[in-house]
């Protein structure tokens, strides 16, 4: 098959931006050497030999418990949220969308920055509950407040996957399952739900990805008592300038992010094959 003009441009920007970068991410993982001296690489596992250690094996587990956690905490308020929101008429619906949408237009880091006036020590928060007689509360440099940085920053992308199928779903089925005589709640656990689950994946998987990777937010609202995989690689580029370790730490964190994704698309596609059973 013979390629555009277009296609050859989209092929040559895939090679430059992202071809050619994640090949030069596994030639740094797989050697040792001097990062500003390229003739001094060797070829080596030490790398990721060096990561499974207790400290590092630590540090990636906590970075997944609070994805997972930020992940499930998102679903419970996201699914109620989309779902209410599809539910309103079409003038009032956009409006809510877009409350949703207008913080993410700001500046991430922005963002993130907001919750330290909310929850410093003098902030917002502790400023009402002194005044109410209470001592102050730690809630900065936590992996409480990291939970929370996460789960702001990430619902929008859990809301709007599951709002886009739930407007999208035919209403005649609803309709059918209370001709047939199910009630509210049987309706949304056999209809409405299955078929809710697409968008479900796609929230799940959008809210994971970015969470289990993330060192902002662990950097800002954490301090030096949260300590993610993704701050360990920060650190081995920018600071101690290790190339080889921190490469090989991407090396891994991204065969975990394709391992996660080709668990939920499996899932996917199982729940889409008894999309007929929702009785």
């Amino acid at each position: 098959m013979k390629l555009s003009k277009h296609g050859y441009f989209y092929l040559l920007w895939m090679a430059i931006f992202i071809a050619i970068p994640l090949l030069m991410v596994v030639y740094f993982a797989f050697t040792t050497g001097d990062s500003q001296n390229i003739t001094s690489f060797t070829f080596s596992l030490d790398n990721f030999k060096r990561f499974f250690t207790p400290i590092y094996i630590e540090v990636l587990n906590k970075s997944i418990q609070l994805a997972l956690v930020s992940t499930i905490i998102c679903l419970l308020l996201g699914y109620p949220v989309a779902y209410i929101i599809s539910k309103e008429k079409l003038k009032y619906r956009n409006v809510l969308i877009l409350l949703f949408v207008i913080p993410m237009w700001m500046n991430f880091l922005l963002r993130t920055y907001a919750w330290l006036t909310l929850l410093g020590k003098n902030g917002i928060i502790n400023y009402f509950i002194t005044k109410l007689g209470f001592q102050p509360l730690d809630l900065l440099y936590n992996d409480f407040a990291v939970l929370l940085g996460m789960v702001y920053n990430f619902l929008p992308f859990m809301v709007l996957p599951i709002f886009s199928v739930l407007t999208k779903m035919d209403n005649s089925l609803i309709e059918a399952s209370w001709d047939l005589g199910a009630n509210k709640l049987k309706t949304f656990l056999k209809v409405t739900l299955p078929l809710s689950l697409p968008g479900v994946i796609s929230g799940v998987t959008m809210v994971f990805i970015p969470a289990v990777s993330t060192f902002v937010i662990s950097s800002l609202l954490g301090g030096n008592k949260t300590y993610l995989i993704g701050n360990l690689i920060e650190q081995q580029f920018r600071y101690t300038g290790d190339w080889h370790f921190g490469s090989a730490m991407s090396i891994i964190l991204m065969i975990f992010i394709l391992i996660s994704m080709a668990l939920t698309s499996r899932f996917d596609k199982a729940k889409e094959g008894e999309g007929g059973e929702l009785w």
